[in-house]
């Protein structure tokens, strides 16, 4: 288009020389004369204006040009107000945002997801995709791991632990884990016999292994641990078992209302997150939990199948079909719009002043050149005809006076 004004303004130059030559020939030729002359002002005028507003003409530092480049700061402060006055306004954003069924359309979404291979998919497969590469991965995974440890660090586990304790007693899930535990003690006692033997045969007196006697103690130890394990693993009434689960109803005591065990686990907690190893292991989760996003975005269908694509079907016909659901979850969305607009409001003002400020010249000139587009040029292509017009209405004039 830029190449089309100034053609424009070329060819309304060579008109105006050639109906300037061809005038005395006959009457019409002075109507041409005027349009093509006019037009020529009107273009080259245009063309000024329009330069101005984004660089000196002709590179002349002419007073009140490169009006945008020399107000950018100002320019981006006033937008920036902008925003702030009218769009992120708490009242407006409420407004808006309860004309908006959130739930309504997560719902139709989930109940009804588009067909594989649709525009949709792909366009929200491709722009996840995008998004999660083009996030600086150590900076982020380094706010996830801070974000992680400081929730570990600021939760108090012993209650948490003692409560959770309680309620396994109270539901009798403690039973399987013994249940477990002594199958596998029965299992390592099998496994490493060798070893009583040999404790018992260090043990014993020279009078004892001369006699042999060592062995039989050794195998009446073995039996009876095998049949201590044995008749706990039949009996849950065993009197160990019930000595177990004593224990483990005042270690859950202990954890909800003890000082002392409240800061034991305190300080555990401390030292773990402290361990090389359990670092390494939180550095490794997020990495974990973005490949698990890729592959997501990668393969969206992937997700709506299985029993997960059941649940989440499941899930988007409750908020299609549940208005209550519907209008609290719209309730959450439209209050969690309106606190980000109050609390951070005055941020995403300050971060489009301050970025509009870090832009050199050219730059911030190139953007908004290109975000206007075509409409700049066609003002010179109007200007350039509107101007000859004019000329054609000032010439008609001049020649009936």
């Amino acid at each position: 288009m830029r190449l089309v004004a100034t053609g424009l303004l070329v060819l309304m130059a060579g008109v105006f020389l050639a109906s300037r030559a061809l005038e005395p020939q006959h009457a019409a030729w002075g109507f041409v004369r005027a349009f093509a002359e006019a037009a020529m002002v009107g273009g080259l005028a245009d063309w000024f204006a329009v330069t101005a507003l984004f660089r000196h003409p002709l590179a002349l530092p002419i007073p009140h040009t490169a009006i945008i480049p020399r107000n950018k700061d100002r320019i981006g402060d006033q937008l920036a107000q902008f925003l702030r006055e009218y769009f992120l306004v708490p009242a407006v954003v409420a407004r808006r945002m309860g004309r908006v069924d959130v739930a309504g359309a997560a719902g139709r979404w989930l109940a009804d997801p588009p067909a594989a291979g649709s525009r949709l998919t792909r366009g929200v497969s491709r722009l996840s995709v995008e998004v999660l590469q083009s996030l600086d991965q150590e900076r982020l995974g380094g706010m996830v791991r801070a974000m992680l440890v400081a929730r570990v660090r600021e939760a108090r586990l012993a209650p948490m632990l003692g409560r959770a304790l309680a309620a396994a007693l109270a539901e009798g899930r403690h039973l399987a884990v013994i249940d477990n535990l002594i199958l596998w003690a029965r299992d390592a006692l099998a496994s490493n016999e060798h070893l009583v033997r040999a404790m018992v045969h260090d043990r014993a007196g020279s009078i004892l292994r001369w006699t042999g006697l060592d062995e039989t103690l050794a195998n009446k130890i073995i039996d009876g641990l095998d049949k201590m394990v044995a008749e706990m693993a039949e009996n849950r009434e065993h009197p160990l078992r019930l000595k177990a689960e004593e224990g483990l109803a005042q270690l859950a005591e202990r954890l909800q209302h003890d000082p002392a065990m409240h800061a034991r686990v305190e300080t555990l907690k401390l030292e773990l997150l402290e361990n090389p190893a359990m670092q390494d292991w939180i550095n490794g989760l997020w990495e974990q939990a973005r490949a698990a996003m890729l592959r997501a975005a990668r393969d969206p269908e992937a997700i709506l199948c299985g029993g997960l694509g059941d649940a989440l079907r499941q899930l988007g016909a409750t908020l299609r079909d549940e208005p209550r659901l519907g209008r609290t979850i719209n309730r959450f969305v439209r209050r969690a719009a309106v606190g980000a607009a109050a609390d951070y409001g005055d941020s995403i003002v300050r971060l489009v002043s301050e970025t509009v400020r870090g832009w050199d010249s050219r730059t911030i000139t190139a953007r908004l050149e290109h975000a206007v587009g075509k409409d700049l040029q066609f003002i010179r292509v109007n200007g350039t005809l509107v101007g000859g017009l004019v000329g054609v209405l000032i010439h008609a004039v001049d020649v009936m006076l």
